[in-house]
């Protein structure tokens, strides 16, 4: 079994979790990626939102919210991926970048939009009493 190694950020606002998609995708999915060799998760956090969504990641505010791992989305059965999460004020203006196509603010009843292991992470976030 392979895993897909991923850091994404989890920012609820009004019982809505921030969620993006990409060109060319049918599902949203949570902000973040993959990261690079010799990266810590925060510096793949910072990296990616910026990447994708064009604003800073405040370090100190930034704290471990869960580790989830599903079948990644798109990929043959057996392959997983594991989502490490993380919560965070950031500065700047959301605003989507070229890979990005839409950005949205996604309630639990949107969840059979997002990948599976988001699935898992809307679950939690319902769980804890953050998504409506």
């Amino acid at each position: 079994m392979s895993f897909i190694d991923k850091v994404a950020w989890i920012r609820v606002e009004d019982g809505r979790v921030l969620s993006t998609r990409s060109r060319g995708k049918d599902a949203y999915y949570l902000p973040g990626g993959k990261r690079e060799a010799g990266e810590s998760d925060a510096q793949t956090l910072a990296r990616e939102v910026e990447e994708e969504l064009t604003v800073a990641i405040v370090p100190e505010t930034v704290a471990h919210l869960g580790t989830y791992e599903a079948q990644a989305h798109g990929h043959p059965d057996g392959v997983k991926v594991r989502m490490t999460c993380y919560t965070g004020d950031y500065l700047g203006t959301i605003t989507p970048s070229s890979e990005i196509e839409e950005v949205v603010w996604l309630s639990y009843a949107d969840r059979d939009r997002v990948s599976p292991v988001d699935k898992l992470i809307f679950d939690a976030l319902r769980a804890s009493g953050h998504l409506s």
